[in-house]
């Protein structure tokens, strides 16, 4: 305590209790670094965004009367095929591009009419995607794009019951997207190979 109270006194003791302490301390703290940290955090969203109650039971009431009228019980759109030979890391970027396709190329079309709380789940959906605007795939998006290309190739053979398909999994994407998007990747298990 005497110490403090002396170094208190003379301005280059404050110097030196700066330099030893306080300097190590900023070179050290996780301040976002240029380039792939700062896409890291952007294709994070907070857990809080899937803990409202009103449009979890939205989402989940949707899928469940739409899945009552999938005649297709093969096939699934929203899934791990998904993630086949994708990184960790870019899991939620693919997410988020899984939520455009579906929103524009589902919800805001054919399903708009025809189920109740299609605008409430495609307004949240859309304002995920908008957060999540900056957030972009590290490395090669090869897989990530022929992933896209083979759900909507098969949502396109199903016809109408492909746009009914996804209304059905929108649960799905609700879990996976909160999951890739929410959860920090772990350092190891990478399976894309670029």
């Amino acid at each position: 305590m005497a110490y403090l109270q002396t170094l208190s006194k003379s301005f280059p003791g404050w110097v030196l209790f700066c330099c030893c302490c306080c300097l190590p301390l900023l070179l050290t703290s996780s301040l976002p670094l240029k380039g792939a940290s700062i896409a890291h955090h952007a294709c994070r969203l907070r857990k809080i965004n899937f803990q409202q109650p009103y449009i979890r039971n939205c989402t989940y009431t949707l899928a469940k009367m739409a899945s009552a009228s999938d005649k297709d019980t093969d096939n699934r759109l929203i899934g791990q095929q998904l993630y086949v030979n994708i990184k960790e890391n870019n899991r939620c970027y693919l997410m988020k591009r899984v939520a455009e396709i579906v929103v524009k190329d589902v919800l805001l079309t054919e399903g708009k009419n025809q189920y109740p709380y299609v605008e409430e789940v495609a307004q949240f959906l859309a304002s995920l995607t908008l957060e999540l605007s900056k957030c972009k795939s590290s490395g090669n998006r090869e897989h990530i794009e022929k992933n896209l290309e083979q759900m909507k190739n098969k949502m396109e053979q199903l016809g109408e019951n492909g746009k009914t398909k996804a209304i059905g999994e929108l649960d799905l994407l609700f879990d996976y997207m909160e999951n890739a998007c929410t959860d920090i990747p772990k350092k190891g298990g990478n399976k894309e190979k670029n």
